[in-house]
């Protein structure tokens, strides 16, 4: 299972944002509001059934992300004696991990489109959780589990 939702996704970055770096190449950005059906599962019959594929196909592009998200943090807290895939029954070590994933997907299917990474706040945000990661690692920060 996933250490974040679609429906999380689609609250942030949001369905515009995972749109417009998921979308298939050679296709048109997919609508903000089919995104957000797919990612929270809602009806899509309004949409042609080409336009549901792309989505789909995105969706695709996303789960990828967020499965390699997964994978470097479980890496990290495999490497501090943690079992992995971590339960995240606590809300608190959900709401970071959760942060974690989203921050680490979301810089691997922007970082072609990056331009300055010094001050992109997408890739402040993967470093910011890489950092953590590895002090999660070294033992300098606990997650309590």
């Amino acid at each position: 299972m996933p250490y974040i939702s679609h429906a999380e996704l689609a609250e942030r970055p949001g369905a515009r944002e995972l749109a417009q770096v998921a979308t298939p190449d050679g296709k048109t950005v997919i609508a903000d509001d089919l995104m957000d059906a797919t990612l929270r599962g809602l009806d899509r019959g309004a949409w042609s059934a080409e336009d549901i594929a792309d989505a789909d196909a995105a969706l695709r592009r996303i789960d990828d992300a967020v499965s390699e998200a997964d994978a470097v943090i479980d890496g990290y807290l495999a490497k501090r004696g943690y079992a992995v895939p971590m339960d995240l029954t606590a809300a608190s070590t959900r709401k970071l991990i959760a942060g974690w994933s989203r921050a680490i997907a979301s810089y691997l299917l922007q970082k072609d489109g990056i331009s300055d990474e010094k001050t992109s706040p997408i890739a402040r945000d993967y470093r910011d959780a890489q950092r953590l990661l590895q002090a999660t690692a070294e033992g300098k920060f606990s997650l309590g589990a």
